[in-house]
């Protein structure tokens, strides 16, 4: 019989091992909830980089938690400790489990050695967002980055990371480019460990 075997019976709750459970949330959800939290945040603030901070503060608490969250699943409690594996597991694993897709592009920045940058077409926080004309260079990828930042300073690679809009030849929209600039002290630990 399909099925038929031993099953497992745990004593409570906290014996039984942690499902991956549903990893979907539908979208219509998600874009009225994300909505509600920028027109809420616009509500409490006067200017659109105070908006953004309120957004990237928002991304951060979450970035932490995913950190934990797809440690603990899918690492067996081992964090990254080289900058391209931090790199490489937000580019791909972060991004997977956050919007279904590895991200599409990661680049190094030419200008300078601590820049790194993630690149996306069409990033699903400003997919359904309208941005009025009196708002102009507001970004909802700032929550997005703060995100990525809460990631790497949670894995002890401190960074600031913002949210920019890259024109593109023959698009109508901009694709949002995350910009990550490390601390010195990545960068000597990086050099330190070869």
């Amino acid at each position: 019989m399909i099925g038929a075997g031993k099953v497992k019976h745990y004593a409570t709750v906290l014996d039984k091992p942690l499902s991956k459970g549903k990893q979907e949330v539908s979208l219509s959800a998600f874009a009225f909830l994300f909505s509600e939290l920028v027109q809420y945040n616009q509500t409490q603030v006067d200017n659109i980089a105070e908006l953004e901070r309120r957004l990237e503060d928002a991304g951060y608490a979450v970035g932490a938690r995913v950190l934990e969250l797809l440690c603990h699943r899918d690492k067996g409690n081992r964090r990254e400790t080289r900058l391209l594996g931090i790199l490489s597991f937000v580019h791909s694993t972060v991004w997977k489990v956050l919007f279904g897709k590895v991200a599409d592009s990661l680049e190094k920045g030419t200008e300078h050695e601590d820049e790194y940058m993630i690149s996306e077409k069409e990033l699903l926080v400003n997919r359904f967002i309208s941005i009025p004309k009196d708002m102009g260079t507001f970004n909802c990828g700032a929550f997005v980055a703060g995100i990525v930042r809460g990631v790497l300073d949670s894995a002890g690679f401190p960074a600031v990371v913002t949210a920019h809009f890259v024109p593109m030849e023959g698009q109508q929209r901009p694709r949002t480019t995350i910009l990550i600039k490390f601390a010195e002290e990545v960068l000597r630990r990086e050099a330190r460990l070869g």
